[in-house]
């Protein structure tokens, strides 16, 4: 009954992942369209805003929604705006996230992060933490023994710098998304504010005149 009539391939689900139907441009549209509707103060949908765009910087790959609410009800933001905000990462923006962010916690941690891409590949590190934890969880019932020397790598040259490396620029990023879309948020509210007022004025002002034909 809720099944799609046309079934895509998954070729083409895989496209539409990068580049979803009408473009970044419309999707980035929908979500503008969500937070300036959100019931409530400009204030706390800019602060959930905030948090949701930080959480992109940090390798919480697969928890930042999880990670966005829990933060935001913790500094009292806007939720779903906080889970909006996480759009801010998608397939176009994660590259040069982790880069910067993988730039600057090896700097932090006074090492180059050129020198540690020279035996393995950034993509080769998430494929070998990702094969290791595969193998470890599949030796509990295959009484194998287990070996974490691909994540502990991974831990060490990808997400702990990762972690460090993203607070600076997730912070700039996230208050400027702040400041962004609660100017936003304002201006849609007065507004519409604005709009409501001058429809109950011509309602009244209908009635008024109704009244009056009918004396």
């Amino acid at each position: 009954m809720f099944k799609r009539r046309d079934r895509r391939s998954i070729l083409k689900v895989m496209l539409e992942f990068f580049w979803p139907g009408g473009g970044w441009s419309r999707a980035f549209q929908y979500v503008k369209h969500r937070l300036r509707r959100l019931p409530d103060t400009p204030q706390r949908i800019a602060r959930g805003v905030c948090v949701g765009v930080f959480t992109t910087f940090t390798p919480f790959y697969g928890l930042h929604f999880l990670f966005a609410a829990a933060v935001a009800k913790l500094l009292n933001g806007n939720i779903l705006a906080a889970l909006l905000g996480t759009f801010f990462g998608n397939p176009l923006t994660y590259v040069p996230i982790g880069v910067v962010s993988l730039q600057t916690g090896h700097f932090l941690m006074g090492r180059s992060w050129e020198s540690h891409t020279v035996e393995r590949s950034l993509g080769g590190k998430f494929l070998d933490a990702w094969r290791d934890l595969r193998d470890n969880i599949m030796a509990l019932f295959t009484g194998q023994d287990a070996d974490w020397s691909n994540l502990h790598i991974f831990f060490q040259e990808v997400f702990f710098p990762w972690l460090i490396g993203g607070i600076a620029p997730g912070l700039i990023t996230a208050m400027v998304a702040y400041y962004l879309s609660l100017a936003l948020v304002i201006a849609y509210q007065k507004r519409r504010k604005g709009f409501l007022k001058e429809k109950i004025l011509s309602l009244k002002k209908k009635k008024s005149t109704f009244r009056n034909d009918e004396g």
